[in-house]
């Protein structure tokens, strides 16, 4: 048998399982269990079934849009901004355009009639709008994994949170400070999760307890502010304060300046802190001093994100597909001369 005579139902009699059932596991769609949907899959390339793009075009027509999630909390960050002003320019390659749904979401089958596929960012396993958006019957790219109980979304793109909290972890301690501390982000996005997960196996590797605070998701700096004047009044021993939120680093300055803590300055004298934020950004970069980030790209990352869902409505790339975004670490004079 011939990719040119497999069809739907070839696929479907060898795997022992319904038409559509196949339908929804090739096209990463539907409650399909992943057990399933491997098997489906398999059966498909043992048999050379190649899918059939101009009758799924016939099967439903073109929106010429796709749609892009945001958190809540996102219309007054810069970090989601660039993000999505770079998914716009790439989907824009391709001949789409970009919808940007409200925050609270709606149900999959009206979404599904207005747009082609949906780029979901940073979803967090309690927002309720997140299970409808990955049901809805079209191609699903997350930016980020989702952690949630729903089905899986057809494709992600992730950045290694984890490695990056570690570099500001060993770059903290590698220029002097021996009591660092993380205002953590809350929430239960797969960034947030990392990012507290690896404070305390980062500690428990090097013997060295990170001081762990919660603040909320996109934390203002009067929030920072207010927690890290509380931290360091309660632990004066902390030497260096890693900051997570976008743009609330600012904050984190303020309160060392009310304590008297110089940033960036000697730790010998017990009066130095050392000052890091897990998201650059212009509150970073133009702060007195300018705050050591990581810059994680955003107009890129937003790019890449809606490159892998143009890809996936284009066949260039298989449902399930996972793709990594880069990271780099900006040191400035916060924590120290270089």
């Amino acid at each position: 048998m011939t990719s040119r005579t497999v069809t739907l139902l070839d696929v479907a009699r060898a795997a022992g399982v319904s038409k559509s059932t196949v339908s929804d596991a090739l096209q990463g769609s539907g409650r399909v269990a992943e057990a399933t949907r491997d098997r489906v899959r398999a059966v498909a390339e043992e048999l050379g079934y190649r899918p059939n793009s101009a009758a799924r075009r016939l099967r439903r027509a073109s929106t010429g849009a796709v749609g892009l999630h945001l958190p809540a909390t996102a219309t007054r960050l810069d970090y989601y901004m660039n993000l999505a002003f770079g998914a716009v320019e790439r989907a824009q390659e391709d001949g789409l355009d970009m919808v940007l749904l409200a925050p609270s979401g709606a149900s999959g089958g009206r979404i599904a009639s207005r747009v082609d596929g949906l780029l979901v960012i940073d979803p967090e396993a309690g927002d309720s709008a997140v299970p409808g958006l990955l049901d809805a019957g079209v191609p699903v790219v997350t930016g980020e994994r989702y952690l949630g109980p729903a089905p899986g979304p057809s494709g992600a793109v992730v950045c290694d949170n984890a490695a990056s909290l570690t570099a500001l972890l060993d770059h903290v301690t590698g220029r002097g400070a021996r009591r660092p501390a993380l205002l953590a982000p809350s929430g239960s996005s797969a960034w947030a999760t990392a990012l507290r997960a690896t404070a305390r196996s980062w500690g428990l590797a090097h013997g060295v307890e990170v001081a762990l605070r919660t603040v909320p998701f996109a934390a203002t700096p009067a929030e920072a502010e207010e927690t890290t004047r509380a931290l360091l009044t309660a632990d004066p021993a902390v030497d260096a304060v890693i900051c997570a939120p976008d743009g609330s680093a600012p904050g984190v300055l303020r309160a060392a300046a009310t304590l008297g803590r110089e940033v960036g300055g000697s730790r010998k004298s017990g009066s130095g802190l050392l000052v890091a934020a897990c998201v650059d950004g212009p509150a970073t970069r133009t702060a007195a001093p300018p705050v050591t980030a990581v810059d994680l790209r955003p107009a890129a990352y937003g790019r890449a994100c809606a490159e892998l869902l143009c890809d996936i409505l284009a066949d260039r790339a298989a449902p399930d597909t996972v793709r990594r975004h880069a990271w780099s670490l900006e040191t400035r004079a916060s924590t120290g001369p270089a």
